[in-house]
């Protein structure tokens, strides 16, 4: 079996993205039922960070103990990834000890050519570009919440960050409607949104009036108006995201059944508020336990028993 990596969505099909989906569920219920089962039984994955996570970490190496495998954590002071040793070089002697590599990092090239290199599965758990794992997590969330998403409506009130893309490159998979909610300047660039709009037609759109853009949203997502290494930033973006929270007002304009979802950390009263990440239409919570499970579904198709 080929080894296969997971470093954007567009590296799954629809096909291979629904049976993650149901994997997931399954998964989940077993975990719940107290019969999990162990499929990657003496696997290792290596865990490099570069970013820290709260969720990223636990979840991988949680979920890897929950199979049956371990995760080994290591950051870049005992890599020293293209300083101390070239990416190339660090590809193949991880693929030489462990089963899978796990990287979230900031520059989505030094993924692409670890995965180039790497003879085992690689995993983006987060670069500056994308962020595919979360939008598993999150589409596992709604499964559980609609009846599929297929013509839903999905409103993303942000900046175009790697969240949203990864929201974009899942709307290639799937035939959902999705606004990218956003101050002027803050859209992705141009010639990643050309390709989506390509693939995705106007099912895609951008949208500067937050008020208009929520109008029946069925899932309304936000994130950190400022992201890791865009801290310069934070006090103009806040001046600048201010109109865009996600409070009870700006939500009275969406679906009666809309749900709300953050992939966390949450800044508080900034880009959205107690009384709507405590509130009943929230899902945020359950968004971060399906990180696990999401991941569990996709470490076993890449480190155990694949796709046919």
């Amino acid at each position: 079996m080929a080894k296969r990596d997971l470093l954007t969505l567009t590296d799954i099909t629809p096909g291979e993205l629904q049976d993650l989906l149901r994997l997931a569920g399954s998964l989940k219920t077993d975990l719940r039922a107290g019969r999990m089962p162990r499929p990657l039984d003496g696997k290792v994955l290596a865990l490099i960070f570069h970013k820290p996570s709260l969720r990223t970490r636990v979840s991988f190496q949680a979920g890897m103990n929950r199979l049956g495998g371990s995760a080994m954590y290591l950051s870049d002071r005992e890599i020293g990834m293209n300083t101390r040793e070239a990416l190339r070089d660090i590809a193949r002697v991880l693929s030489g000890y462990v089963d899978g590599i796990m990287i979230r990092t900031f520059s989505h090239a030094w993924v692409e050519e670890l995965a180039r290199f790497a003879t085992i599965p690689v995993i983006n758990g987060l670069t500056d570009d994308y962020h595919p794992c979360q939008i598993l997590a999150d589409l596992q969330t709604v499964a559980e919440n609609f009846d599929g998403l297929e013509g839903r409506r999905v409103v993303f009130v942000g900046d175009g960050n790697n969240v949203f893309r990864s929201w974009a490159n899942a709307a290639r998979l799937v035939p959902f409607h999705l606004t990218l909610c956003c101050p002027q300047g803050y859209t992705p660039p141009a010639a990643f949104m050309e390709g989506i709009r390509a693939a995705c037609g106007d099912r895609v759109r951008v949208e500067h009036d937050p008020v208009a853009a929520i109008e029946g949203a069925e899932i309304v997502y936000t994130d950190v108006w400022a992201s890791m290494g865009q801290e310069d930033e934070a006090a103009a973006r806040r001046t600048v995201f201010l109109p865009y929270q996600l409070n009870e007002t700006l939500l009275a304009g969406a679906a009666a059944e809309a749900i709300v979802l953050h992939c966390l950390p949450a800044h508080r009263g900034e880009e959205i508020t107690d009384e709507v990440v405590d509130g009943p239409r929230s899902r945020v919570f359950d968004q971060a336990e399906n990180r696990m499970h999401a991941q569990n579904a996709l470490l076993v198709r890449l480190m155990g028993e694949g796709w046919s």
